[in-house]
């Protein structure tokens, strides 16, 4: 039983993605519950994806990917920066946010990426940035060894790719304990998690931990689904693979994914830039804001 209930904890925590931004001078605006003016809907292969896009139309395109059970407010901050001068495509992961679910019911990595491909289609971009955090970063990795001419530069947060809590090319049985939290998410429960994902979970407002607990309860069943087929098989072949410029970003602080991946994922990527971020949790995005768009504008200009 002991077993089981680590299982659930951890594997609640390894594929959360980054909680939405901190009560803190930098963090955006509460997020909305509903569509924003800047939101529009694509279909791709029957599913409906929740899309924003911010910035010129005509500005170099970057794609941010969030994580598991999230949606794409926990990119606020830096699309906020990046639009700017940038093409901000952010987007719902299909079960998560806004989305809908897959009539298919297919949740794997290979059918993410796959989506993401046909969405870039759909809105006329044949080459970007991709950024992902957590599993949007497994996403994101995975594109660019699948499409290496798709992807200009790729940017991974705290990204998904070795094996953690026992989950290797097979999935790992989902307990009971974690199917009934994705079905019925308690408050208590979703702030409990907070403090797996941040190294400052008291910095969260009610307000987003209440968007967290809606944006999960009314996806329960896709993402129980997206857990039984969630896999991670041996990355390293696959990484050697990538060509883009890369740049890894990492909270110290991560008890999610240890810090030690950073430095092997660091180390399997060609030419890669690793930056590790001190008391930082699981998603310097939401928890180093600041820091880590500074970071990320330097890599965009120094690898044009």
């Amino acid at each position: 039983m002991v077993r089981h209930r680590l299982i659930s904890t951890l594997l609640l925590a390894a594929t959360m993605p980054a909680f939405p931004a901190m009560a803190s001078a930098e963090a955006p605006a509460a997020a909305s519950r509903s569509p924003a003016a800047a939101d529009h809907f694509v279909t791709v292969e029957g599913i409906r994806f929740r899309v924003r896009e911010e910035g010129p139309r005509r500005a170099p395109p970057i794609v941010l990917i969030h994580g598991f059970t999230f949606s794409l407010e926990s990119w606020d901050g830096w699309a906020a920066d990046l639009a700017r001068d940038h093409r901000v495509i952010r987007f719902d992961l299909a079960g998560h946010g806004l989305s809908g679910p897959d009539p298919r019911g297919h949740y794997g990595t290979a059918a993410r990426v796959r989506q993401l491909g046909k969405l870039l289609d759909r809105l006329g971009v044949t080459r970007a940035t991709i950024a992902g955090n957590s599993f949007g970063g497994l996403v994101a990795w995975n594109f660019a060894v699948a499409h290496p001419r798709r992807v200009d530069r790729l940017i991974l947060v705290d990204s998904a790719a070795y094996s953690i809590n026992g989950v290797t090319e097979k999935p790992v049985p989902v307990p009971d304990v974690m199917r009934g939290y994705l079905l019925d998410p308690k408050p208590a429960a979703v702030a409990f998690s907070a403090g797996t994902i941040f190294a400052h979970p008291e910095r969260l407002t009610p307000e987003r931990l209440a968007l967290m607990r809606t944006m999960i309860a009314r996806n329960g069943s896709a993402l129980v689904a997206h857990l039984e087929q969630f896999t991670l098989p041996d990355p390293q072949g696959p990484l050697g693979r990538i060509t883009a410029p890369t740049l890894i970003l990492w909270g110290r602080a991560d008890k999610v994914i240890p810090v030690a991946q950073a430095g092997q994922l660091a180390a399997a990527i060609k030419g890669s830039k690793l930056i590790i971020y001190d008391d930082v949790g699981h998603a310097p995005q939401e928890e180093a804001t600041a820091a880590s768009i500074a970071d990320v504008r330097t890599f965009l200009n120094d690898s044009k």
